[in-house]
C-alpha cells in the first residue's frame, strides 16, 4: 500500500526506536559498528567561485560541519581529495584518487580502498544538513549487505549511502571499461534501498539529500542554517 511501511521495514525502524529510546538492553552494539566515514571532495564548484567544501556556512566551512558530523559515528573519516592542501587542517585521513578523472564512482572507490572497516559511508562535501538519525538507521541496516542507499520514487542518493569493500571488485570493473554511472554496479552486489517512508521518520523535509550546485542553493542552504 503507497505510503506504508512494509513488514521488513517496520522491524528495522522498530529495532532502531528502541535503541534510541533506551529500550533495548544492548542496543548499542545494535547501531555502533565499525564503519568508515569518507567525504568525497571533488566538486569544484565553478558556479561557485570556489571549490564546494570551503563554502562558508553559519560561519564556517561547509566540509568543517560535515566532518564533525561524521566523527560522531565513524570510527575514522576520510577524505578523498586531489588537492590535499586544502583540506590539512582537519584531523582526518587525506586519500587522492587511484582513478583520477573518473567522478564520483572513482572517489567512493578510493575511499572504500583505504578504509579500515568493511563499509564505508560516503557523503559528498556539499550537503549541509546531514541527519545523525538517518545515518545511524543506514549503519544498523547494513550487516548482510553490499549498499544501503536512499531511494525516494526512483530517485536514488548514491553520495549519502553505505558500501562494503564487496563492492570494489565491480566498481573496479566498471572504471576499468569507462563507465561511471554509480547504479550500474548495483546488479552484482546485495542492495537495501531505504524507502521514502522510512527516510522521513528522521527526515520528514528530505534536507539530507539537499546540496549545494548553484549560488541559489547556496544563498538557499545559509538561509536554512539561520532558521536553524
Amino acid at each position: 500500500m503507497p505510503g506504508t511501511l512494509d513488514d521488513s521495514a517496520k522491524l528495522d525502524r522498530d529495532r532502531f526506536l528502541l535503541y534510541t529510546t533506551g529500550e533495548m538492553g544492548k542496543g548499542k552494539s545494535e547501531v555502533r559498528r565499525p564503519i568508515s566515514c569518507i567525504v568525497l571532495a571533488g566538486g569544484e564548484g565553478k558556479r561557485l567561485g570556489t571549490d564546494k567544501g570551503l563554502l562558508r556556512i553559519g560561519g564556517r566551512m561547509l566540509i568543517e560541519g560535515i566532518v564533525e558530523k561524521m566523527a560522531q559515528i565513524g570510527d575514522e573519516v576520510i577524505i578523498v581529495t586531489n588537492s590535499p592542501q586544502k583540506y590539512g587542517h582537519l584531523e582526518v585521513r587525506l586519500v587522492g584518487d587511484i582513478y583520477p578523472g573518473k567522478g564520483a564512482l572513482g572517489g567512493i572507490y578510493s575511499g572504500l580502498r583505504a578504509a579500515r572497516s568493511e563499509y564505508g559511508l560516503v557523503v559528498a562535501c556539499d550537503m549541509p544538513f546531514l541527519d545523525l538519525r538517518l545515518l545511524r538507521y543506514m549503519i544498523l541496516l547494513s550487516p548482510g549487505q553490499d549498499v544501503v542507499i536512499p531511494r525516494i520514487g526512483e530517485l536514488t542518493e548514491p553520495l549519502h549511502a553505505i558500501y562494503s569493500k564487496q563492492c570494489l571488485p565491480p566498481i573496479g570493473r566498471l572504471l576499468s571499461a569507462g563507465s561511471l554511472k554509480i547504479i550500474d554496479f548495483f546488479p552484482e552486489v546485495r542492495v537495501r534501498y531505504v524507502e521514502e517512508q522510512e527516510i522521513k521518520l528522521f527526515d520528514p523535509q528530505c534536507l539530507s539529500f539537499f546540496n549545494i550546485n548553484t549560488p541559489a542553493d547556496l544563498e538557499k542552504a545559509r538561509s536554512l542554517a539561520r532558521k536553524g
